[in-house]
Parts: C-alpha cells; structure tokens; sequence
C-alpha cells in the first residue's frame, strides 16, 4: 500500500529532496521515494501523469546551483505533486481539476513598471470570463515591478511555488530572463515570457540586437522629441476646451466628441490627448443651442457622436449627485428618468441630422475601446478610406 502523504522525518524539506534529484545517499534515496508518492497521488486523482521537471543547468542564466542551494532553507509548504507536474515556457501544462472557488494566483513581473505585463493579462483574462464567472473561480494577479535583482528574483519564484503561481514576466535583460526560465523549471513553477519573443521577432526584422535595457533604466537615454511636445500641446488644448469651453477654438481640434451630459467626453477626451489628439468635447443639453461653429467651421469628418442607454445613464447621474450633495427633494431632474430619456431623444435627433457623425454606443464599454474605434475610423478619414452613414452605430 503506497502512503497518502510523505514521512516528514524521513523525507525532509521538500525544496532540499527536489534539488536532490538523482545523486546517491539519503537524500537521493528519499527524493525518489517522493517522486513515487507524487505519482501515485497524481494517478488516484485521475490527472494525466507527467514525467517530473529535470533541473538541468540551461546555458546563459545567471542562477548557479550555489544561489540555487543557498535558497534551499526557505521553509517552503508547496506539495511534490505540484513539482513533478510539468511545467513550459509557451505557459502550457497539465491541465488539473481545481475545487471551484479556488484562488488562482497570477505573478507578473517586471524590470520596469510592469504595465506591459498587467495589460497583456488582462487581455488573457477576457477570454475566460465565462469560466471565472461559472465556474466561480477567483483570480488573483500580483504584480511585482522594477526587479533588477536575481536574488529578489528567486525569492518571488520560490513564493509562486508555495502559492501555485503562474508567472508571467517581462524582463528586458537576457540573463534575467534565463534566470526567471531556469528557476522556473527548478522549481516546478509554470511560466511565460511575454517580451521574448516579440523582442527576437523585431530583432530579425530590423537586423539590430535589442539594447536589453528596462524603460526607465539610467544607461537609457530619452530626448525630447517633436511627439513629446505634440502630447503636452494636445493635453493642455484638451483641458481647456473641456465641457463646451471656449467654442472659438472648436476648428483648431484634432477630434471633437458630442455627447449628453455624463456620456463619457471628458475621461474619453483626455485619454485621446494622451496621445498625442487635441480634443474638444461637446455637451449635448435640452433647450441649449449647440455652437455654431461645430456645425459652420469644423470639418464634420472630426466630429464623433456619443450615445448611452438611458438606464444606465440615470444610474451615473444619481452617483453624480450623491456626490455633488444633491438630495432627492432638490428642483432639480438632472437624473430623473423622464428628463434623462428626453435628453438622450434629443441628441438622437441631432446626430441624425448630422450623418457624417459616427455614433458610438458607450454603454458598458472601456474608456480605452471607445478610444480605439474613433482612432480606428479617425485614421479612415484621414487617409480617405469610404465612411458609412449614421445607419452604422458602432
């Protein structure tokens, strides 16, 4: 009969059975004894049995077995079940049955400010929503930014392992990486290399080696260039015309955005300027003349139309006065649903007098989506790309 669980007298600290591995003594003895523990345990849980991770030395890494040994100690609580598993650098691996409701944790890290890697999850994550809702299965991502230390490194790595982590990282320096790709495999902990490949990629296609440092670092050097002073211009201009302000200055915009009154303009508004856009947003309010020279000095080509249910819209607005401190009884029916609807028919009725406005359905949707379809249709019309009508709401 093969033991459930691992004699801890005789077998030790796990982290020491596994660097172990096949050399003769005690420890090898014990380490191959874990092994088959493991792999019973594997099979009575009907999981697809693996061959164990082998700690073989890669070429180019930073970790040597000393650094490897002298972090052995760690007092790690992680189950030899989860480092005989296989584990890959593309991120796949043997797929477990998970009690729903577990905790998922997800470690991003980063030799910068890890905005690279928090994005590129993020992206990952939408396409399992409909498991992490059904399923009820929570994911927890840490990020872990400005790692430049091997030794910080590992200890991050050795945590992943203890919290059945995977690790996503993006790591400019070469030997960083292979470092973060050898004590992965040494440790049992699943991993992928979000700015490797893209790196090597573009590498082959300029024919130029990447300087393998992190945004930020002291030996990077950053002139100020004509985009920089184009985005300051833009964020200013952007300020300035905010809510309707300054109506003169409608012509000189880059993008023009028109909308009801907590439709989104100014966050949207200011996020394009960021870009490098000089935007102006528009209000749209009932019995309130729009300026006329939206309609008589802008090139209708730069004007974006924004509409938003209606529902949705009075619940934005009751949180806006909640926190202006406005009360219930107040004269005022800024969020009353009766006005809301009546001001979301009227700029209906404006934007289709206007058909060269593209309408855009704001509901639900992120600030950063909105902003790629009036980017995506602004650069068509620039370039002279054919425009539908506003029968097409996007």
């Amino acid at each position: 009969m093969i033991p459930s669980e691992p004699n801890p007298t005789t077998t030790g600290n796990p982290a020491t059975q596994w660097l172990a591995g096949p050399n003769p003594g005690k420890l090898g003895s014990s380490s191959a004894q874990l092994n088959r523990w493991s792999r019973a345990r594997v099979i009575r849980s009907g999981r697809k049995l693996d061959r164990p991770a082998q700690c073989k030395q890669e070429q180019n890494t930073e970790v040597d077995d000393q650094q490897l040994h002298r972090l052995e100690g760690t007092n790690l609580s992680f189950s030899s079940s989860y480092c005989s598993s296989s584990s890959s650098e593309d991120g796949t691996g043997g797929e477990t049955e998970e009690t729903p409701g577990t905790v998922k944790e997800i470690f991003l890290v980063s030799d910068g400010s890890g905005r690279t890697a928090e994005h590129s999850v993020n992206a990952a994550l939408g396409q399992f929503e409909h498991f992490l809702v059904d399923r009820g299965c929570p994911v927890n991502t840490r990020l872990f930014s400005g790692i430049n230390d091997v030794d910080r490194l590992m200890e991050i790595i050795i945590q992943a392992a203890k919290e059945h982590a995977i690790l996503i990282y993006t790591l400019a320096d070469e030997k960083m990486a292979n470092s973060a790709r050898h004590a992965c495999k040494t440790w049992g902990v699943q991993s992928t290399d979000v700015l490797r490949p893209i790196t090597k990629a573009i590498a082959s296609h300029l024919g130029v080696s990447p300087s393998g440092l992190p945004r930020g670092a002291p030996g990077r050097k950053f002139p100020l260039t004509e985009n920089y002073f184009k985005r300051i211009d833009a964020i200013e201009f952007t300020i300035k015309q905010d809510d309707g302000a300054l109506p003169e200055n409608l012509p000189k915009a880059d993008i023009v955005v028109a909308g009801v009154s907590r439709s989104g303009k100014t966050p949207l508004s200011i996020y394009l300027a960021q870009k490098g856009y000089k935007v102006a947003n528009v209000p749209i309010v009932k019995g309130v003349e729009l300026p006329k020279s939206l309609f008589l000095e802008v090139d209708q080509n730069k004007v974006f139309a924004l509409t938003i249910n209606p529902v949705m819209l009075q619940t934005i607005r009751r949180e806006r006065a909640k926190s202006l401190g406005y009360v219930r009884d107040a004269k005022s029916n800024y969020a009353e649903m009766m006005h809301v609807r009546e001001e979301v028919d009227y700029a209906s009725k404006i934007f289709a007098k206007n058909p060269t406005w593209p309408v855009i359905e704001v509901t639900g949707i992120a600030i950063e989506e909105i902003a790629a379809i009036i980017l995506r249709l602004y650069q068509d019309r620039k370039h002279g790309c054919s425009m539908p009508t506003i029968s097409k709401l996007y």
